[in-house]
């Protein structure tokens, strides 16, 4: 089957589809490549934490799909990388995303939301995405990074054209890359030149106790993967969460009785309509059986995160949403070795959105625009969500 078949505007009825037929099919990949797709919970996360699937491009064979080409500076990151090099690097940069530091943002992230909405209250109807979903994000990432405010909306336009490239203008991507390696080269001078107290300081001097460092490739790169991450995927978390709640006001109802349940609240939320559709891609380095069937080594692997969310093999009635649900087992932020860095900051950037909009606007309720999804066969978030208040 062809990859891109409804899975833009009904991907869950796609992917029901596909999990119910087999659990791995041979697919045509987003870019006319071959690939083999992974629907089923149970070989999803097998496939996950699996060390014979390689995110190391070197592994794929000739004519395989290998995702969005990026020059060498924005590419030594960890979506691309096995152990050893993953495991130094994640150490390296792990310190910065633990509980403990992530709960010290919680304060400035409730001042940035609560100052985002003060913005639009008066208004009485506002796009949700490019008033609080993304302008929130970027500025707690930002903020801890380092990145100067003046640089921020660029960075945004940037995200957003790889995020969901034209087809019809290829060198718009191109571009968004030039200028993002140009931003970040000329960003890590200035750091080096006037270090502060941020993270971006912190990674240019960083050592580990063994004496690792970072080269200069992997700090650009990491740095490039905070930023792109860290705002495309809570971007969609906050927006996917709210549409999810307004189109079930019963849930909405239930949570404002009880808003101690918002963390819960959350991980059900991002199980019914997480930010991703696909993992990034894998390479067997060997032949490997997924569910009776054999891969040979170096073809693309796809695992849909999506498909394996909603397996009725894993929850039950998977395609209600249930706050009361546990949902924590859900597979939206990854497993294994390469679970989501930045899940924690992420989690509770999402709780602290929903706290403070819905505490602001108790009558909050959908706009009438059509809701448009990104072109995207990836990520999963909306270009607009109007509502009223």
């Amino acid at each position: 089957m062809e990859l891109a078949d409804g899975l833009i505007d009904q991907p869950h009825d796609v992917y029901r589809r596909l999990r119910d037929t087999a659990p791995v099919h041979r697919i045509t990949g987003p870019d006319g490549t071959p690939a083999w797709l992974v629907t089923r919970y149970e070989d999803v996360r097998a496939a996950l934490a699996d060390p014979r699937l390689s995110l190391d491009k070197r592994h794929a064979s000739a004519g395989t799909y290998k995702g969005f080409a990026l020059p060498p500076a924005l590419d030594a990151n960890l979506l691309n990388m096995d152990p050893p090099d993953h495991t130094r690097i994640r150490r390296l940069v792990g310190r910065a995303f633990t509980p403990r530091r992530v709960q010290q943002l919680r304060e400035p992230i409730r001042r940035t939301a609560d100052r985002l909405l003060d913005a639009f209250a008066a208004h009485g109807t506002t796009d949700l995405i490019a008033a609080y979903a993304a302008p929130l994000p970027i500025t707690v990432i930002c903020d801890l990074l380092g990145v100067p405010e003046s640089h921020r909306l660029d960075f945004r336009i940037w995200t957003d054209t790889l995020v969901a490239p034209d087809p019809a203008r290829p060198e718009a991507a191109r571009d968004a890359v030039a200028a993002m390696l140009g931003f970040f080269t000329r960003l890590l001078a200035a750091k080096r030149a006037e270090p502060a107290d941020d993270l971006l300081s912190d990674l240019i001097a960083v050592r580990d106790e063994d004496g690792d460092r970072l080269g200069e490739d992997e700090l650009m790169s990491l740095v490039f993967l905070i930023l792109f991450a860290g705002y495309e995927n809570t971007v969609q978390l906050i927006g996917n969460a709210v549409l999810a709640l307004l189109q079930h006001p019963d849930q909405l109802a239930a949570l404002r009785r009880d808003p101690a349940r918002i963390a819960a609240a959350v991980e059900e939320l991002v199980r019914y309509e997480g930010p991703a559709l696909l993992a990034i891609r894998r390479f067997p380095v060997e032949d490997v059986t997924i569910a009776g069937v054999t891969v040979p080594a170096g073809e693309t692997v796809l695992v849909s995160l999506s498909a394996a969310n909603r397996d009725p093999a894993r929850f039950a009635d998977p395609d209600r949403l249930d706050l009361t649900r546990d949902a924590a087992a859900h597979l939206a932020l990854g497993h294994g070795i390469h679970y989501c860095l930045g899940a924690p900051l992420a989690r509770a950037e999402t709780e602290i959105a929903l706290t403070a909009l819905l505490e602001r606007f108790p009558e909050l309720s959908l706009g009438e625009r059509e809701l448009e999804w990104r072109p995207s066969l990836r990520a999963r978030g909306l270009l607009a969500l109007p509502v009223r208040y």
